[in-house]
């Protein structure tokens, strides 16, 4: 009961200091739920609660099932890893790299599946600072103004257009955050020969029966979509405003079926039904009886490693010490390095809104929070209700 009274203790803190809007955890250990609680608002104009039920956009957190997707797709023996990009959209055989106060040239070699599931491909987010990431800002520019148009830009014809950009730095040479797992979605179209949420569906969300999953809310639901919120000072005191913008062509309302269906950042979700999917994984696959994934695919997806050169780029993001990188997922290796209370063997991701994941295999343990800030990914609240929560069980 003590552990409870804290977690909810900071949760509400949480809210009372304009932090987030509201927030909600989900625990569960050795399969069974051990915590759940919440605090604050899904609308805080509308003073509507945040629950149990309120689905969130999960941006980022998409990530680690489309890996799972391409996992699927690799022992079915339909993808290669190693395949190169330009077997599926040509123009990457000729990629050129622009790497800052240098003359464009030919990479050195190409860019493959495995790359984007690292994040070296060199395929940037958008940014204002790099040729190359001036480029992606381009395509996600188009992408987000036809958002709301009858004309909204495709999967295929997201990764056409960025396959035609300049790469940020020669494939596998570097590790990078960026828009590789869109591309790899584009890819799972490719090699299922379906469109790419249809496949996802087929292949995770039904055998999870992860209802709540999707790349948009329909309308019977859209009651639960939670608000999107961002902190702000004014005079010396925090308060927060609703975010209505669309960020990486994602529709802030999700009110309709997108035509891109993005991989690093399209989905929505409930920690409930995000919880079946984290589940599956530590039971090495299995979900209910069903077998989703087959234990060496599992085991595989969640222990990979960078290669030191790129480890020492990932070294850079402040937060993910002790971390490296692979499948879409944070994967940690040295927990004595990094700035909370980690395991050896941990593994999950995050979000651009705040949503987290976390499984510690060894422990049996998976932790889910969910809230939508502006700007968040893994930040205090979440670190802090992490502390709390391992301390007392470890």
């Amino acid at each position: 009961m003590e552990l409870q009274k804290k977690l909810q203790t900071l949760m509400q803190e949480a809210v009372d200091t304009c932090q987030v809007a509201g927030v909600n955890l989900l625990v569960y250990q050795d399969g069974k739920e051990i915590f759940y609680g919440e605090a604050g608002y899904a609308d805080r104009e509308e003073k509507k609660p945040i629950s149990r039920d309120t689905i969130f956009r999960l941006y980022s957190q998409s990530k680690p099932v489309t890996a799972a997707c391409a996992m699927k797709l690799m022992e079915e023996g339909k993808l290669d890893l190693y395949q190169c990009l330009g077997e599926f959209y040509p123009q990457f055989w000729d990629a050129l790299v622009a790497e800052p106060g240098k003359a464009l040239q030919r990479a050195n070699g190409t860019v493959t599946v495995h790359d984007l599931l690292r994040m070296t491909s060199g395929i940037p987010y958008p940014d204002d600072q790099t040729p190359s990431g001036m480029a992606s800002c381009k395509v996600f520019d188009e992408a987000c103004a036809r958002l709301h148009t009858d004309n909204g830009m495709t999967t295929q014809e997201f990764a056409e257009k960025m396959a035609k950009n300049p790469l940020a730095f020669h494939p596998g040479e570097k590790w990078a955050y960026g828009a590789s797992a869109d591309i790899l979605g584009a890819v799972i179209e490719k090699a299922s020969g379906k469109r790419f949420g249809e496949y996802l569906k087929e292949a995770i969300l039904e055998p999870l029966r992860m209802t709540d999953t999707a790349f948009y809310v329909p309308k019977e639901k859209q009651d639960r979509l939670a608000k999107t919120y961002e902190t702000y000072w004014e005079n010396g005191k925090a308060d927060m405003r609703l975010y209505t913008g669309d960020n990486l062509a994602i529709n802030n309302y999700m009110d309709k079926a997108p035509a891109f269906e993005s991989g690093g950042a399209g989905l929505a979700s409930t920690l409930d039904d995000y919880m079946k999917f984290a589940q599956m994984l530590l039971q090495k696959g299995t979900y209910e009886g069903k077998q989703i994934l087959k234990p060496a695919t599992v085991e595989y997806m969640t222990g990979g490693a960078l290669l030191d050169r790129q480890q020492a780029c990932y070294e850079n993001w402040v937060g993910l010490n002790g971390f490296t990188y692979s499948n879409l997922m944070r994967i940690c290796h040295r927990p004595s390095q990094a700035g909370m209370l980690a395991r050896e063997g941990e593994y999950g991701w995050d979000g651009w809104l705040g949503m987290y994941f976390a499984n510690l295999p060894k422990e049996k343990i998976t932790i889910l929070m969910g809230t939508q800030k502006k700007d968040s990914g893994t930040f205090g609240l979440t670190r802090k209700l992490r502390n709390v929560l391992l301390s007392d069980l470890l």
